[in-house]
């Protein structure tokens, strides 16, 4: 069943992705190397508390934290640890707030000091195709044609689609139907509809796209232990155009002009 949402929903989950943004640009304020994947989940933690919200993933099928905390070949599902961040990492950060009863959810990667330019360019260009495949999601097109504007961005650049993880629509759950692939085929799957809320984010590997899950039962990583990347929006489907409900403004504010800046394609 896939839930349309109101004008009135929708905002609320916009209110909810704004303190989303605001609670990823905190984090971004204390990465640097040295510091631990978990004193960035505390903090994160902290914020989204203190503004009212509550973290979605923490609890959700009994995950241990706030935040998703993803380092180098891990894809996704990372665990905050006492893992200290080192010159030279990447870490994808994946949160959600639920805030007046709506969930949002969007992932952001960043480079540690000094980064291999190879890993430079495959964090920008996720970063690209994930705006391409929000300029798809609007009213009438298909769930194909977005997975289609990734997969061919990306693949231009002999990187992998993770098929195994996939967006999926938010609203009063954090994980709802319509499933959203980040590959797929022009003109096929399910049309989009206006009130639709999805979350967008494509998972690119640097090499091959099969992934494992740790013995933690959480933790995916490359296969190949090749880097991978993750950047994710929450969006609402309307007519003639995309709006989307969370930020990285936030984010930039820290980042611009300092190691964590990720430049767009």
């Amino acid at each position: 069943m896939i839930y349309l949402k109101t004008d009135q929903e929708i905002e609320l989950i916009k209110k909810s992705g704004l303190v989303l943004g605001k609670a990823h640009a905190e984090v971004a304020k204390w990465i640097k190397p040295g510091v631990t994947t978990r004193q960035l989940d505390t903090i994160a933690e902290q914020y989204i508390r203190d503004n009212n919200g509550t973290p979605s993933f923490k609890g959700y099928n009994d995950f241990p934290a706030s935040l998703c905390m993803s380092v180098n070949e891990i894809v996704v599902h990372g665990i905050p640890s006492n893992y200290e961040l080192r010159d030279g990492d990447i870490v994808s950060i994946d949160c959600g707030v639920k805030l007046n009863g709506y969930h949002s959810d969007s992932a952001y990667t960043y480079p540690i000091g000094e980064v291999k330019e190879e890993i430079l360019a495959l964090l920008r260009r996720t970063k690209k195709s994930l705006y391409l495949g929000v300029e798809k999601a609007f009213d009438g097109m298909r769930i194909g044609d977005i997975g289609f504007a990734i997969q061919d961005y990306v693949e231009q650049f002999n990187y992998s689609v993770v098929r195994e993880l996939v967006g999926h629509g938010v609203g009063k759950n954090l994980h709802e139907s319509p499933e959203v692939p980040n590959y797929g085929k022009r003109g096929k799957g399910i049309k989009l509809k206006e009130g639709m809320v999805l979350a967008i984010e494509p998972m690119i590997n640097l090499g091959k796209k099969a992934v494992v899950q740790e013995r933690d039962g959480w933790t995916i990583r490359t296969i190949d232990r090749m880097p991978s990347a993750h950047y994710e929006h929450t969006i609402a489907v309307r007519k003639g155009k995309v709006e989307v409900l969370t930020t990285f403004e936030y984010i930039e504010q820290v980042t611009t002009n300092t190691s964590l800046m990720v430049v767009a394609e």
